[in-house]
């Protein structure tokens, strides 16, 4: 017979194993998802990789990790798609894809530092590896080409734009660092943090596919706004995950939220439904969350209706996102982007 210890374990190798197995049936779905732009995709890639590429062996050294760290490509992707389903992907396309990705992995960058990530994409962080030093000058290196790039176009519309989605994600971050410890954060502030840290460059992407294949105003105007409630979606969901997955199966370092006294949805509608004597426990563990037992806030949530709430917000965003679509002929590529928005809701890494 098991003692306790050895049949929790056995329990928690086998959740680990089956979310793999999920993680790697979505990311299965996914490649099948961005079927229609796969070639696309590679020729986003192959610029990417010419701009970024280095004549200084460590300075390559650090590039070649950070290509490892391009998962789920969905800027990039949804980018494509969406001048797809407008119309026809051109060069610019290929170029503002590279762009977009690049920006967001220099994001990725920089967030390891901030949250001391050690995981990133099943691979040893830059700032792990190499320092904090390396890794905040990797992230600019990243960002000044990226401008560089998008400055090759012959139009500066995409310099612009870009440039300002980044100022606002930069916001989001700054708000959200502003109101960190704050664990009586609205639901409203909430979204409002996430909207410019995370969906503003999603929506700049979606803006940029459209005008860039010839889309009308109000056409472009509809995808601007599919693209940050897809964001939306995304991150909400992403919250979930940092609360719930295993680095085994995310490919990350997680709990990382609470540890830096991130207030994300889940944990808010934690503490808007919680008894009073397990809200006063989490409370503690909030203030104090170097000591916080992850079991146990786990074993809260489950009980709450926390998680299943903070899904519903997800679906509800990308059922918003779905609608959106509306302003589309129905095409392939249309059809590819209604099935992401069931993506960004339903993904478990």
């Amino acid at each position: 017979m098991l003692s306790e210890t050895s049949e929790t374990t056995r329990r928690r190798d086998q959740d680990t194993v089956t979310k793999t197995d999920e993680r790697q049936a979505l990311d299965s779905k996914l490649a099948a998802i961005y079927e229609p732009v796969a070639n696309d995709l590679l020729q986003a890639e192959e610029v990417f990789n010419q701009e970024i590429g280095s004549d200084v062996a460590f300075v390559e050294e650090l590039t070649s990790r950070v290509r490892r760290y391009q998962g789920k490509r969905l800027r990039p992707a949804l980018l494509l798609l969406t001048g797809k389903a407008v119309g026809n992907v051109n060069r610019d396309h290929h170029v503002l894809a590279a762009v977009v990705e690049m920006i967001h992995i220099a994001t990725l960058v920089h967030d390891d530092v901030l949250d001391d990530a050690a995981l990133r994409r099943h691979v040893t962080t830059v700032n792990a590896e190499w320092g904090n030093e390396a890794s905040v000058l990797l992230g600019d290196f990243l960002f000044t080409h990226s401008f560089h790039l998008a400055a090759s176009l012959e139009s500066t519309l995409a310099c612009r734009l870009i440039g300002q989605a980044t100022n606002r994600v930069c916001e989001g971050e700054l708000h959200q660092i502003a109101r960190r410890g704050c664990f009586e954060l609205s639901e409203s502030e909430y979204i409002d943090i996430i909207a410019g840290k995370t969906a503003e460059l999603i929506s700049c992407c979606c803006r940029l596919g459209a005008h860039f294949a010839g889309a009308s105003d109000e056409v472009t105007d509809s995808m601007t706004e599919f693209g940050r409630e897809i964001g939306i979606a995304f991150q909400i969901a992403d919250d979930v995950i940092d609360l719930t997955s295993s680095e085994a199966t995310a490919g990350k370092s997680l709990g990382s939220d609470l540890l830096k006294q991130k207030t994300t949805l889940p944990l808010i509608r934690f503490r808007q439904t919680a008894e009073p004597d397990v809200l006063e426990r989490f409370r503690n563990l909030f203030e104090h969350p170097e000591s916080a037992d992850r079991t146990q806030i786990a074993r809260d949530l489950n009980q709450s209706d926390a998680l299943s709430y903070a899904h519903g917000k997800a679906a509800e965003f990308a059922a918003r996102a779905a609608r959106r679509l509306d302003a589309l002929p129905r095409s392939s590529a249309r059809d590819v982007l209604e099935s992401l928005t069931r993506f960004v809701a339903d993904r478990v890494a």
